[in-house]
């Protein structure tokens, strides 16, 4: 069943859970996180990022994630993640996308505030929800690291932020990271408590692979209520990928091996996702 970002956030607020909203830049990444989805029937975000355009073409794989989720049997948003460029959100609104995440966190403050007004507007004749972000990750997505290191999110900027643009869900920076830590990640989740008290907005973790089962919990409790999650669920498949290849004889032996793999590992962060507090 295809639901909105607002229809989904809403969710989990009444849920005190987080939804887990996973990168799916190929079918086998799609049929991994919805077959669990089904399993554990829990609500789910199929989710596009922009920087995997060229593994995954929005116009090929978009429509695509839009079929799965209505025909899915648990509710489903299809979001757009970290999107820098406005044309490119309006073709996913065009294809049905339910939420979009426009990403100026790099931009000045006051340019950020005009680019996702923009987004605000383009989204609202589709109903779609808007997902923003202000302060910036230790690493950009994709896995590079951020220029000058991470900027965390200061709560007050957070609040005129969210005024100044009607978003529907904020994604602040603080301590997470894209891609796979080199250690474990120190994160400030009292200041989330802080933005989710000045903000009142559902709020959304980026860099969420890797994150211990404590911190998430804690997150959770402090107005968290989507977790961003790829990096070690497409580790998890690449691996047994590898194990798989050696003995396989044909390539859809290697995709069915990396499929079950990511199920095994979406299913762990699911278990830890939607236990409501």
């Amino acid at each position: 069943m295809l639901v909105t970002l607002k229809e989904i956030l809403k969710m989990a607020e009444a849920g005190g859970y987080a939804i887990g909203a996973f990168n799916t830049p190929n079918l086998e990444c799609i049929r991994a996180v919805l077959d669990t989805a089904e399993k554990r029937q829990v609500p789910v975000i199929l989710s596009h990022a922009e920087l995997h355009e060229e593994a995954a073409p929005l116009e090929v794989i978009g429509p695509v994630m839009v079929l799965s989720a209505q025909r899915a049997r648990v509710p489903v948003c299809v979001h757009l993640d970290h999107c820098e460029t406005l044309a490119y959100m309006e073709k996913a609104l065009a294809l049905g996308f339910t939420g979009v995440m426009y990403d100026g966190s790099l931009l000045p403050y006051e340019e950020n505030v005009v680019n996702t007004l923009r987004a605000v507007a383009m989204a609202a004749p589709y109903g779609a929800g808007v997902e923003a972000e202000i302060g910036q990750l230790a690493s950009r997505e994709g896995g590079g690291e951020a220029a000058g290191g991470p900027v965390y999110t200061d709560p007050d900027l957070a609040a005129r932020f969210v005024r100044d643009t009607g978003i529907d869900a904020l994604a602040p920076s603080f301590g997470t990271a894209h891609g796979i830590y080199k250690e474990k990640p120190r994160l400030d989740l009292d200041r989330v408590a802080v933005i989710r008290e000045k903000t009142g907005l559902p709020l959304v973790m980026h860099g969420g692979s890797g994150v211990s089962p404590e911190d998430y919990r804690r997150a959770m409790e402090n107005g968290i209520r989507k977790i961003n999650y790829y990096s070690y669920m497409a580790r998890a498949g690449a691996a047994a990928a590898r194990d798989c290849a050696a003995e396989a004889t044909f390539f859809h032996e290697v995709a069915l091996a990396a499929q079950t793999a990511m199920a095994r590992d979406a299913d762990a962060a699911m278990q830890v996702f939607y236990q409501k507090g």
